[in-house]
Parts: structure tokens; C-alpha cells; sequence
């Protein structure tokens, strides 16, 4: 016999609260095994595709370990420095910035040459403030995703989680489907099925339109010759999956360095726009559609929410486990808005009897005068 629905309800809701609440007092101690479950999740349909190519699992794992190895010393040696690099420079460079803008201005509107000027004492003091905040935001924020656990520590479990769970993650899959309620198997397996493809075609999708993009703008605007080029084009690229936020953020970034950098030069300054145009081309006409799709069900509106929410109630954690959770819940609700679709509550009982009762209702009476009436026959005799 199948359980109430409200006995189910109360299982799933403590399920619910107890995985909540483990989110929020141990956050910090599960941070490397999402990173290494996410790692995971994306690269079990790599793992995959090697086994099919006639690789055995512990094969696939260890190339793909290799590879990952391989690009993380890429990073470290060659293009983190850089952007570290770059952006600190950007920071120190910002006094110097604002005093040019603050010439500008003042040629083009002599009433700021007044001392006591607001916007003079404001544009004085854009530079220094943007200089200290701007170093007390880059250390912050190393400190901060350094400091949720040692680095040790996280440089170590994440790769050996991520290892062990895609090697495992196939016969981990079975042993989970073996442990569903039988009565709610199909269903489970059916949502489960479609929040993994909403996870495949954001997620996985995204991750590479924001590295394709990145790669693109950074490169593009240091054969450009912008100074930051690289720095510039690694923010744009990386806020990439907010819909249009990347490309205005980097794009009023890097055209205002331009106008620095190139002032009177016309034609750089609109190879720099153009760089930005053309990126905002390509993402959305080649790279969106065919790397993320149209019908992946995840509204951006729903992803600023559930990144905003969870991070401010779970920290970082929350942001990183935000989409799935917005994922899953995106799922859940379309499959009750469907339930209620077909429930008497929204097709109301009499209003789905009413067409065929009315119908039969009127069928009677017609065939009771069928029955009454005499034949061409009988009336003859």
C-alpha cells in the first residue's frame, strides 16, 4: 500500500531541511567535495565518451586526470600571473585615470575649476578610492576563497574527490536508482532525467560559451593593443552567463581605457567597440544556441534570484550549489503546474463532465423519437 501524500511530503520536506541544514553548518567542510562532485558531474560524459572509444573507466579517469593536471600547471605558470598581474596594475593605474578624466571635464566645463567644486573634490577623490578599495577587493577576495579552507587542504581533496567519484560515478548512479521508492521510481527518474539535461545545457553549455568568449575578448583586445586587455577580457568572459551583463560591464571597461589610452585615435577606439560587437554577435547567434539551447527552462531573472538568495543565506557554498538547486526546483514546478493541469482542481469535475454528459443529454431524446418512429414500411402496411 502507497503512503499518503501527506506522509510523503513530510519525508521529502525533512530530507529537504536536513540537506539545508547540513548547508549551513558545514558549508565550509564540504566546499572541496562539491568542487570534486562537480568536477564529476561534468566530466562523467567525457569519461564516457572514452569508454566508448574502447577505454576502460580507470583508463578514462586517469586521462582525463592528466589532462586536467596538465591544464592547471598551464594556468598557474602562464596566464594566472598575468591576470594578477594585469589587474593590479589596473588598480594603481586608476589615480592617473581619474586625473585625465578630471582635465577633460574640466576643459569642456571650466565652472569645476572652483576649489570647493563637489564634483571637483569628487573626481579628486575617485582615483585614491577606487586605488584602496580596488586592492582591498582583490585581497579580499583571494583571502576569502583561500581562507573557507587551508589550501593544502583544498588543492589536495578536490582532485582526489573528483577522481574517486568519476570513477565511481556510473556504479554510484545504479546504486542510488536501486534505492528509490518503488512506487515513485519512473517519476524520480524521469525529473531526474530532465534537471540533468537543464544542468547539461546550462552548466556545461555556459561554462564554455564564458571560456570561448573570455579567450576571445582577452585576445582580441591585447592584438588590439589595450594595455588590460587580457584582465579586461577574463571579467568579461567569466560574467559572460548573466545575459548581457558581460558584454556591457567589459565593454564600458575596455572602451573607457580606449578613450585613455587612445584618445584622438578614432580608429582604435572602434576596433575596441567593434571587438565587443562582434562578441555579442558571435555569443548570440553561433555560440548560445548551439552550445546551451533555447530550451533549457532556466529564466536568468530565476538565476540572479537563487544566486543572490543562496549567497547571502549559505556564502559561497550557496552560489555554488544556486543552480542546481535552481535547476531541480525549476523542474519540480513545471512538473506540478503539469499535475494540476490534469487535477479536477484546475479542469473542475463538472466542467470536465459537462461536454459529454450535455452530449449525451441531448443524444437521448433523439433516439427515444428514433425508437417511437415507424419505419417507411410499417406506415405502407
Amino acid at each position: 500500500m502507497a503512503l499518503p501524500v501527506k506522509e510523503q511530503l513530510r519525508y521529502w520536506g525533512i530530507a529537504a531541511a536536513v540537506f539545508f541544514v547540513l548547508l549551513w553548518f558545514l558549508g565550509n567542510v564540504i566546499l572541496p567535495f562539491l568542487v570534486g562532485g562537480a568536477l564529476a558531474y561534468f566530466l562523467d560524459p567525457v569519461a564516457d565518451r572514452l569508454e566508448r572509444a574502447g577505454l576502460s573507466r580507470i583508463a578514462a579517469t586517469s586521462l582525463i586526470a592528466l589532462a586536467a593536471l596538465l591544464a592547471v600547471v598551464l594556468l598557474v605558470l602562464a596566464i594566472i600571473p598575468t591576470l594578477v598581474r594585469q589587474a593590479t596594475e589596473l588598480v594603481n593605474a586608476a589615480p592617473e585615470m581619474a586625473r585625465k578624466l578630471q582635465g577633460f571635464l574640466l576643459e569642456r566645463f571650466p565652472e569645476l575649476a572652483d576649489s570647493t567644486s563637489t564634483m571637483r573634490q569628487t573626481l579628486a577623490n575617485i582615483g585614491q578610492t577606487i586605488q584602496a578599495r580596488g586592492i582591498e577587493l582583490v585581497n579580499g577576495l583571494i583571502s576569502s576563497a583561500m581562507g573557507v579552507v587551508s589550501v593544502v587542504v583544498f588543492l589536495l581533496v578536490v582532485p582526489v574527490v573528483g577522481f574517486y567519484l568519476l570513477l565511481d560515478w556510473d556504479r554510484m548512479i545504479e546504486r542510488i536508482d536501486s534505492l528509490l521508492p518503488r512506487d515513485h521510481a519512473p517519476v524520480i527518474r524521469r525529473l531526474a532525467r530532465e534537471i540533468d539535461t537543464v544542468l547539461a545545457g546550462f552548466v556545461r553549455g555556459q561554462v564554455s560559451v564564458c571560456l570561448l568568449l573570455g579567450l576571445y575578448y582577452s585576445v582580441a583586445l591585447m592584438l588590439a593593443g589595450l594595455q588590460f586587455g587580457v584582465i579586461v577580457g577574463a571579467i568579461a568572459g567569466t560574467i559572460t552567463f548573466i545575459p548581457y551583463v558581460g558584454a556591457l560591464v567589459g565593454g564600458v571597461l575596455a572602451i573607457g581605457l580606449a578613450l585613455f589610452q587612445f584618445w584622438g585615435e578614432w580608429v582604435s577606439i572602434g576596433i575596441v567597440a567593434g571587438i565587443f560587437a562582434i562578441g555579442q554577435f558571435i555569443e548570440g547567434n553561433i555560440l548560445t544556441p548551439k552550445l546551451v539551447g533555447k530550451s533549457v527552462g532556466l529564466h536568468p531573472v530565476w538565476l540572479l534570484f537563487a544566486l543572490s538568495a543562496f549567497g547571502t543565506v549559505f556564502g559561497f557554498v550557496g552560489m555554488l550549489v544556486a543552480v542546481p538547486v535552481a535547476a531541480a526546483i525549476g523542474v519540480l514546478l513545471r512538473f506540478a503546474a503539469e499535475r494540476y493541469r490534469g487535477s479536477i482542481l484546475f479542469t473542475g469535475h463538472e466542467g470536465a463532465a459537462g461536454p459529454a454528459a450535455g452530449t449525451a443529454e441531448a443524444a437521448a431524446p433523439a433516439a427515444r423519437r428514433r425508437a417511437r418512429k415507424p419505419a417507411a414500411g410499417d406506415r405502407q402496411a
